[in-house]
């Protein structure tokens, strides 16, 4: 399963078994930000991935919510559910390691001066986006809601993030104009 969409289903699923109209309203609250929906049939046809697959089974019985009008199937996550969002969790700890080096390969397949100028550029739009970056203090307050404290998560690993590539951002600069004046020609 490739999907991030699915993977990111499940893991609400495993947060709290629901419904599929309550979980296209987390997922649109949870993800907003990082996956879109093109509909909210993409919910369902998710939830059947995950269903064929023996990651989430319906409730039924004693084990479903009580409901006053017509029932509506709750899902929730089967053991085999929890253990393959975990180890799809730790398997794409190299995803963006790997886009970081690319971006340094294809960044040096330029000539420094050109490279130079796609650094500047990209630094500024990491400052404009580092500007969208709410701050997460440690310890402030103990977490009352799950997306509460994934927001207080996101915004920590933003920050520190930010900081990294902005020394990366520095290191490169300077690499590429040592780089400069290597290619200069000498008189």
């Amino acid at each position: 399963m490739r999907s991030p969409l699915n993977w990111a289903l499940l893991g609400l699923v495993i947060q709290r078994p629901s419904y599929g109209y309550e979980l296209v309203q987390r997922f649109e609250r949870t993800y907003a930000d990082a996956i879109e929906l093109s509909s909210p049939s993409q919910i369902y046809t998710a939830l059947d991935a995950l269903q064929r697959r023996s990651l989430v089974e319906e409730l039924c019985g004693e084990d479903a919510p009580a409901v006053v009008r017509q029932p509506k199937p709750h899902y929730r996550a089967t053991a085999e559910g929890v253990h393959g969002y975990q180890e799809w969790l730790i398997a794409h700890l190299g995803d963006e390691r790997r886009r970081s080096r690319l971006f340094a390969c294809q960044l040096a397949a330029l000539t420094p001066p050109v490279a130079l100028a796609v650094i500047e550029r990209y630094e500024q739009a990491c400052l404009l986006q580092a500007r969208g970056t709410p701050l997460a203090g440690a310890g402030e307050h103990p977490p009352d809601s799950a997306s509460e404290l994934a927001a207080r998560l996101v915004g920590e690993q933003d920050r520190l993030a930010m900081g990294a590539r902005l020394q990366w951002i520095a290191y490169a600069r300077r690499e590429l104009r040592a780089a400069t004046h290597d290619r200069a020609p000498r008189r």
